[in-house]
């Protein structure tokens, strides 16, 4: 009997539009910055108690915050845009002047508008002021275009409306946030907003809820995902795979505390640089609260790695020392910034950290290149670039000396030129103890997401005073690399739920195998045949509801089964199952212990499911 119905109605994208990030271009950014104040001019027109604070351009549109005494409406953003078009058509000249800190004083406070005093008070001279003919006005930096006639009233849209608080913060007022889009041309705009809808589809909170993978909880709080059975089942084959590649490749297991001493963080520098990211501490009383004696949340494991090298003494024989840990940290990132799975409060990182001789140092770089190369391509992902992740000289968030920062960069851009692997360099993304290879992976709607991360670090061996006795019986300092081929389990998963739409690959499967019995008599074989695969290592199942066998084809279509078969007379007669893929459709009858072989193949060589002729 054969599974005739439901065709996946995943479409293939159509081919798309470039759409640049405003950061990107220059036309872009002086359109949509434009954009925001004609925006912010038309709010006014039709809401005249309604005053302006910010109104930036960001990587897709721009914004403007407002405080006015209504809530906008869905129905209001249609009639600001259609406000705005009018706006534009008038060709109206936009004009910078520059004006002296009183005299812009003196036209802000004639106007009423006390933000922009405050916005006033932090700039720096020269004050520049943008009009809209002589019609609207505000304070603001540039660029713009020179005419609102340069905007094409085809290629705009306000999208939504949000709240935000003054200066982000959460005592302050509470605003409103209009959000919109702004393109050269319409093409752009309507690409733009198939996106849009793309991303809806591939929205990894969406189908995390309908595969049923994990879940969020109020009472547990914001960016603190709770994984269930099924979910358990994907982060666990996602580790199950590194480790084993990672033993054949010569790393050590260790476990770690999620606490740990304050002291500990101040040594490491974490105290000192990265406090404003990590959740308060924990004290026994007041007094050590002062002191700064107490716990805190791990926001990184290298600190407690560093400590198990250092319980003794270690020979150069015993480098590189490769320890490894699927360690949960904690980041206390803002409500505001919480995404789903990519950006969350408690995450687990595949952390390791490679101590060895500055002569090794070159050599396990490219192995640890070698290996997030591997997990790419066995995740299927090919769109992506390499950053180098440098410091900024002129900001002080890094610990250590130029010599160190040098030495490090060096090794790294010589570790790239030696793979020969394009690369751009992103200054100021380095990590504050040292730099940092990063891949930047693209998925299907050209977003772009940091996965995983290799970094060379002199710094934290010298705040820690690691040694190693080198083989002429001289103390000597070891180099450390801190790597994460995922980087996280919990910024993996989503993005890979995106990417696949849900349809992962068998391997990572939760469930690999359904069985769907024609009615009930059927079910014992079925049950017995999923058995005998899930002691063959295959994550098998057989459907026991009633249900007619159109709806458990649809159950097993809608749940993104990979696999599934058939169970009716004619199958148990000839010790079959008629198969069906999502990736192939109909393959017809196979017998079992084939079925069960070509699983274990497709499983085993992270590949598809296909059938032997």
């Amino acid at each position: 009997m054969s599974i005739s119905e439901l065709e996946s109605s995943q479409e293939p994208l159509e081919k798309k539009v470039h759409l640049p990030k405003t950061s990107e271009s220059e036309t872009l950014k002086r359109i949509r910055h434009t954009a925001s104040h004609v925006m912010a001019m038309a709010v006014q027109k039709l809401f005249p108690k309604a005053q302006v604070t910010i109104g930036p351009w960001i990587e897709n549109g721009f914004y403007y915050d407002f405080d006015s005494p209504e809530p906008f409406t869905e129905k209001d953003l249609k009639s600001i845009q259609k406000e705005m078009v009018k706006i534009i058509k008038r060709k109206l000249p936009v004009i910078r002047e520059e004006v002296s800190r009183e005299e812009a004083q003196d036209r802000i406070q004639k106007l009423g508008e006390p933000y922009k005093l405050e916005i006033l008070a932090g700039l720096q001279e020269p004050i520049t002021l943008y009009h809209l003919g002589d019609q609207w006005w505000d304070l603001c930096a540039g660029p713009h275009v020179e005419n609102t006639v340069d905007i094409d009233p085809n290629a705009i849209e306000l999208e939504s409306v949000a709240g935000a608080y003054w200066r982000g913060d959460e005592t302050k007022a509470q605003l409103q946030r209009i959000y919109g889009t702004a393109w050269e041309t319409p093409e752009q705009l309507a690409e733009h907003k198939r996106r849009k809808q793309e991303a809806i589809r591939r929205d990894h909170r969406r189908l995390g809820k309908e595969l049923g993978l994990f879940i969020f909880s109020d009472l547990v709080g914001p960016g603190l995902p709770l994984w269930t059975p099924k979910g358990t089942l994907l982060r666990s084959t996602l580790e199950d795979f590194l480790k084993q590649e990672q033993v054949k490749r010569g790393y050590l297991g260790v476990t770690t505390p999620h606490i740990g001493r304050v002291d500990l963080f101040k040594t490491s520098g974490h105290w000192q640089k990265y406090q404003e990211d990590m959740f308060p501490m924990m004290a026994d009383d007041e007094e050590a609260k002062t002191n700064e004696q107490g716990f805190v949340l791990k926001p990184m494991n290298c600190p407690f790695h560093i400590q198990i090298y250092k319980s003794e003494l270690r020979s150069y024989r015993e480098l590189p020392m490769r320890l490894a840990e699927f360690g949960t940290v904690y980041r206390y990132e803002q409500s505001g910034e919480l995404g789903g799975l990519t950006r969350v409060r408690g995450f687990t990182v595949d952390d390791s950290h490679l101590f060895v001789t500055p002569e090794q140092l070159e050599d396990e770089f490219l192995k640890v290149v070698d290996l997030i190369l591997f997990v790419f391509k066995s995740l299927q992902l090919t769109n992506y670039k390499a950053r180098l992740s440098f410091r900024d000289p002129s900001l002080d968030k890094y610990i250590g000396s130029d010599e160190v920062w040098n030495k490090s960069e060096a090794a790294i851009r010589r570790a790239v030129e030696t793979l020969g692997m394009n690369y751009f360099e992103g200054i100021g993304e380095a990590a504050f103890y040292g730099p940092k290879l990063d891949f930047i992976f693209q998925d299907a709607l050209e977003r772009e997401w940091q996965l995983g991360t290799v970094q060379v670090d002199y710094n934290l061996p010298e705040r820690f005073d690691l040694e190693y006795v080198a083989e002429d019986g001289t103390r000597q300092r070891p180099v450390m690399i801190h790597r994460a081929p995922f980087g996280s389990l919990e910024r993996l998963v989503g993005i890979l739920i995106e990417e696949y739409v849900g349809d992962f690959p068998i391997w990572l499967a939760p469930v690999q195998f359904r069985l769907l019995p024609v009615s009930q008599e059927f079910l014992p074989f079925a049950q017995e045949i999923a058995l005998r695969m899930r002691s063959a290592g295959i994550r098998a199942e057989a459907d026991a509801s009633s249900e007619r066998l159109g709806k458990l084809i649809r159950n097993a279509e809608k749940d993104k089964i990979p696999v599934m078969a058939v169970v009716g007379a004619k199958e148990i007669e000839a010790n079959c199952l008629n198969i069906r893929t999502r990736a192939d459709g109909e393959l017809g009858a196979i017998p079992v212990e084939d079925v069960i072989q070509q699983l274990q193949q497709a499983i085993s060589s992270y590949g598809n499911f296909t059938k032997t002729v």
